[in-house]
């Protein structure tokens, strides 16, 4: 792995996620709206950072050129297929055999075997009603930009976060393959290890074809099962 692209680079995700693939050599190719170039100021001369829509195909076609590995941001804004027009042109255009890890919240659902909290329906249960209504949001469009990975060939990971806060790194998240493992009560991740994970992802081949969902691994619910109560 020497080569990668950060499609989102430009928000706080996208910007951990650089850190961390620095600290490993990683060369890297960002992608962010034109508008948002300025936020990585303090990293020029060490990124090349590409400006374009992320679901503009011939942007991302450019971007991911002779790249090993992509780590995709999937945001569910707007009412034009952002989401899947992302993941579709990345799946298109990054070359053959490259790692694929995307980003998206626990509401994505692989086999339909995840148990979710109350409140976590009522949240997107709001999210889908606002979206519709505002049309800044498209959490259908996120869920249609993953059932096209999750039907695709390529060597890709679907990550799936919990809530998030800000802080010093707590270390590597851990994760279970279904929402509702007593692992994930505690539904949060420090953001900036939420980006480890994803960096990590590129080159851990277990994960391939894998929709790991994650939590922090200093959390009440993941130190209970990482040490057990002795009886």
């Amino acid at each position: 792995m020497k080569k990668i692209c950060i499609v989102g680079v430009s928000g706080k995700l996208g910007q951990y996620m650089v850190q961390h693939a620095l600290d490993r050599g990683y060369e890297v190719v960002g992608v962010c709206r034109e508008r948002s170039v300025g936020k990585l100021d303090g990293l020029k001369g060490r990124i090349a950072v590409i400006p374009g829509a992320t679901n503009a195909r011939e942007v991302i076609k450019k971007a991911v050129e002779g790249c090993d590995g992509v780590l995709t941001v999937l945001v569910p804004w707007g009412a034009h297929q952002y989401s899947s027009g992302t993941a579709q042109a990345v799946l298109d255009y990054a070359p053959p055999g490259a790692r694929l890890i995307f980003s998206c919240g626990w509401h994505i659902t692989r086999d339909g075997k995840d148990v979710y909290p109350p409140s976590l329906k009522r949240e997107e249960k709001l999210a889908r009603w606002l979206g519709r209504l505002t049309r800044i949001v498209d959490i259908d469009d996120q869920v249609e930009a993953c059932r096209r990975i999750f039907e695709s060939e390529t060597r890709w990971t679907v990550v799936r976060g919990s809530d998030l806060e800000e802080g010093e790194s707590q270390g590597m998240p851990v994760w279970s393959r279904h929402v509702g493992d007593p692992v994930l009560e505690s539904n949060m991740t420090r953001r900036v290890d939420y980006a480890l994970f994803m960096v990590a992802a590129l080159e851990n081949d277990e994960l391939i074809h894998e929709a790991p969902a994650i939590v922090g691994c200093r959390t009440p619910s993941a130190v209970r099962r990482i040490k057990p109560t002795s009886e």
